[in-house]
């Protein structure tokens, strides 16, 4: 661990614990540093998902954390260990110091439930002191600051576009200024267009915040471009973990490798993808 630490992941395992026990992550260990956007890699099914439910204390039955640690450095200076917080712990820690956007979560939102009640009720919840003008007003700054504008807080969700209840969903994974952000594939489904400019909000608000993100995606060329460091997961566990430049120019395991020719160039021979010559862009790109 290192001062600029924020989360530290050591040996996690997590096991269905069914007839046959299927065990979905397998000795996992990462460091997450403040700051900073961890891309989360793999095929479905590879245990991505599974490793951020643990992460949250998200996972019930039969999915059991059998093994390891993640442990949370606070800004405070006091380091949380997740395994062992209590239910009431547990309630204060989530949203407030790591939130999520999970998949599917543009059709997260009630949809009998005007966007500010549905708001409003984190506020409610986890900041009991303030006005219900302070709330609502703290509602309309957020959805100003991803684009949707104030004058959506009273529309119901199937009066938004996909993108903007996808944006509708960041802002309240931001509304308690959290810490660490993880997204499970927050652009799933949406046009090429709005997941860029869905993107270039999430690494506008990274640089406004400092929040950490753990981006999830079986998408390696979208977490080329974003990410400062990359994992890659294969049958629940890590089989390489490096920055996006040496990823794309010198791949360690022949399953990144695979990964990355599985996508088309939009020119050149088919199976083109990793094209020598482009690290030094790249790596400028994702450390913007």
């Amino acid at each position: 661990m290192t001062a600029d630490s924020l989360l530290s992941v050591n040996n996690y395992n997590i096991v269905y614990q069914v007839e046959t026990p299927v065990h979905a992550v397998r000795d996992v260990s990462f460091e997450l540093g403040r700051g900073e956007i961890l891309g989360l890699a793999g095929e479905s099914g590879c245990g991505k998902t599974t490793l951020a439910y643990g992460i949250n204390r998200l996972l019930r039955p039969p999915a059991e954390i059998t093994d390891g640690s993640a442990i949370f450095h606070d800004q405070s200076g006091i380091d949380v260990d997740i395994n062992a917080l209590s239910v009431a712990e547990l309630r204060r820690y989530r949203w407030d110091k790591v939130s999520m956007v999970f998949q599917g979560a543009m059709n997260a939102l009630n949809p009998v439930i005007n966007i500010q009640k549905q708001m409003t009720d984190i506020f409610s919840t986890h900041r009991p002191e303030m006005s219900k003008s302070e709330r609502i007003e703290e509602c309309a700054d957020l959805l100003d600051l991803i684009g949707v504008g104030r004058d959506r807080l009273r529309s119901f969700s199937h009066e938004l576009s996909g993108g903007m209840r996808q944006r509708v969903m960041i802002a309240m994974a931001l509304a308690l200024k959290p810490q660490l952000m993880i997204m499970d594939e927050p652009t799933t489904a949406l046009d090429v267009l709005v997941q860029r400019d869905i993107l270039q909000e999430i690494s506008e608000l990274r640089h406004k915040f400092g929040f950490s993100v753990i981006f999830i995606t079986h998408d390696l060329p979208l977490l080329l471009e974003i990410s400062d460091r990359i994992a890659i997961m294969l049958k629940g566990e890590i089989v390489e973990y490096n920055t996006p430049e040496q990823i794309y120019r010198n791949a360690g395991h022949e399953y990144t490798d695979k990964l990355l020719h599985s996508f088309p160039s939009l020119t050149g021979e088919r199976g083109g993808f990793v094209r020598s010559g482009a690290a030094s862009a790249l790596s400028s790109e994702a450390t913007r």
